[in-house]
């Protein structure tokens, strides 16, 4: 893995992160929150619980979180976490800035976050991770890159990047949306002074939704770090929600079928870091068994069948309730 950070740890988890996208923030659209988080979704009942999950986590091997400036505490919640825990100095810390969380601890509001790429919600939410994270934030992405986002041509946003790098921070971006391919290989010709300008990105792949995989082997050639996110495509992986295919693979290996989901990116020879977003403990050591995989060539090519045309697939996450 080109970046420094992720590319030294060695434990062997070091390929799987967690996000904490399902646990910071009281409304998601994953499947089965009503079960994983029950009624009390305050703030102390979530702190407690990412840091059971962070603790969990660290514990077996797990050495980069992923958070988000629109993922309610999260930023917070890990902060909080990394100063009560002196002994995990070594965690990668990866957020993002171009979403405004705007739900105010609320699973029924009516919009959740804003998306601006612009300068000024750049500056803003730069300055509150850093009050937050300091200097343990090692990579800081733009949130959800699309080929019509304005952070692909902004000059001075891309002078204002390349200072943050300038001092030693990571700078990538992350896609969403059913032309991830054409948006990763658009910001890959991103450069300042002739110099890439990203250095990482974190894109959605999963058994479902594919058509990110060759721009992102593309991306991984090119020298970037490759990080995968929903490879539980938003809880429509895992059980009991899961494909019948994927149910029948998952019974042959002896594993959940979240964690036949999660080795089906592991084996990507691009794939940098693959994120957990569990929800629970259980869920957490379930989808780490995914480490351990071994999928053959029959089972690969029957898994293979799932996937959809993208735009079908982004059209059905769009309508996933947030709950």
């Amino acid at each position: 893995m080109p970046f420094a950070r992720l590319a030294t740890a060695t434990t062997p988890t070091s390929h799987i992160g967690l996000g904490l996208a399902a646990v910071a923030r009281p409304g998601y659209i994953n499947l089965g929150r009503e079960t994983d988080l029950g009624a009390d979704r305050s703030v102390d009942a979530l702190r407690t619980r990412t840091h059971e999950l962070l603790d969990a986590a660290y514990a077996q091997g797990v050495r980069y979180v992923d958070v988000a400036r629109s993922y309610g505490r999260s930023e917070e919640f890990l902060a909080d976490w990394l100063t009560a825990r002196p002994d995990a100095a070594d965690v990668v810390v990866g957020s993002k800035w171009g979403y405004t969380y705007t739900a105010g601890w609320s699973a029924d509001a009516a919009t959740h976050e804003v998306k601006d790429h612009g300068v000024q919600t750049y500056d803003r939410q730069r300055a509150e991770t850093a009050e937050l994270l300091g200097d343990r934030l090692d990579l800081y992405q733009i949130h959800s890159v699309t080929p019509d986002s304005p952070a692909l041509t902004d000059r001075e946003l891309h002078a204002r990047l390349a200072a943050s790098a300038a001092t030693g921070l990571t700078v990538g971006f992350s896609t969403s949306g059913p032309a991830q391919a054409d948006a990763i290989r658009a910001a890959l010709t991103v450069t300042v002074d002739g110099e890439p300008l990203f250095r990482t990105v974190q894109s959605t792949y999963n058994a479902l939704e594919t058509s990110a995989g060759p721009a992102l082997a593309e991306a991984h050639d090119a020298g970037l770090t490759v990080i995968v996110k929903e490879g539980m495509a938003n809880g429509r992986l895992a059980a009991p929600h899961a494909p019948a295919v994927l149910k029948d693979v998952a019974e042959e290996t002896g594993l959940g079928a979240d964690a036949v989901a999660l080795a089906i990116v592991l084996r990507e020879p691009w794939a940098g870091v693959v994120l957990s977003g569990a929800a629970t403990l259980g869920q957490l050591a379930s989808n780490l068994h995914a480490a351990v995989v071994d999928l053959d060539d029959d089972q690969l090519s029957r898994l293979a069948t799932l996937a959809e045309d993208p735009r079908a697939y982004w059209e059905r996450r769009g309508q996933l309730p947030w709950h």
